[in-house]
């Protein structure tokens, strides 16, 4: 990968970037952020899989220059039932809760995904989008 070009990977995008998917069977992705894609694990049937709707963004703005168009606790449309587990935890940039936290954000050098849609998610889509095309890695 060229370190100098900004990836973003949305949705699906972000799930290839890890190791392995493990939805019908092991897939290998590409491996840029190491860690697993595997179906979500909620507490109950309270919450329903796919987790689809809107969702509160956790993170510190500081974590990355992409960031700081957002503010924490701004609200994101997610359609998912898989979900990134990063193996190293400063790879996740933003999580939500979802019976348990659930990676939203990932990102290291010139790499960024996200589990929300960012299309679907109005403002904060539009700030976040902006904010990555300003992005100078």
């Amino acid at each position: 990968i060229d370190t100098k070009k900004p990836f973003l990977g949305i949705c699906v995008g972000m799930q290839l970037m890890a190791s392995v998917g493990r939805e019908h069977g092991d897939t290998p992705g590409f491996g840029w952020i190491a860690g697993e894609v595997a179906h979500l694990t909620v507490p109950d049937s309270s919450y329903k899989i796919p987790h689809m709707g809107w969702n509160d963004l956790r993170f510190d703005p500081a974590a990355h220059p992409v960031l700081k168009s957002l503010n924490p606790g701004d609200f994101a449309y997610f359609v998912h039932s898989y979900a990134l587990r990063a193996q190293n935890s400063a790879h996740v940039l933003a999580h939500v809760d979802y019976g348990g936290p659930v990676t939203a954000i990932v990102g290291r050098d010139n790499l960024l995904g996200t589990q929300f849609h960012p299309e679907k998610s109005q403002r904060v889509g539009a700030a976040f989008i902006s904010g990555f095309l300003n992005w100078r890695p």
